[in-house]
């Protein structure tokens, strides 16, 4: 299975009844399994969780903690970019150079790396003991 039929497959099962705007996302690990995320929303905004953080979460739990590639897929008229949030937690898990692939569901797609995404990113570098 690809990436791109990942997301596709799993943005149906997102649950999005107050905005409407599903979103599915996908991540490869380290091991090449693809973790699989689709946004759920709740009725107390802004508590919904994007599809970025449940494939990284699905990933985790999975025991992996290393993602090599990532793909995110909406109905726009534009590939959508992930949230600030969603950067930092791809930035958590995969290098600067690793490709995210940004989709519509009508085809067009935009190519990307998670440095291009969050460029200067807040890394555990930052917190070392001097």
């Amino acid at each position: 299975m690809s990436l791109l039929q990942a997301a596709t497959e799993v943005r149906l099962n997102a649950w999005a009844p107050y905005s409407g705007f599903r979103v599915g996302a996908a991540v490869r690990g380290a091991s090449g399994v693809i973790y699989r995320g689709c946004n759920v929303e709740n009725a107390a905004y802004p508590e919904g969780t994007c599809a970025e953080a449940g494939a990284i979460a699905a990933m985790v739990a999975a025991g992996e903690t290393r993602l090599i590639e990532a793909l995110v897929i909406a109905e726009s008229p534009r590939p959508v970019p992930p949230c600030g949030g969603c950067r930092q937690k791809l930035a958590e898990f995969g290098g600067p150079e690793v490709p995210v692939t940004l989709c519509t569901t009508d085809g067009a797609a935009r190519q990307t790396t998670i440095g291009e995404l969050l460029p200067g990113a807040f890394g555990v570098a930052h917190m070392a003991a001097r």
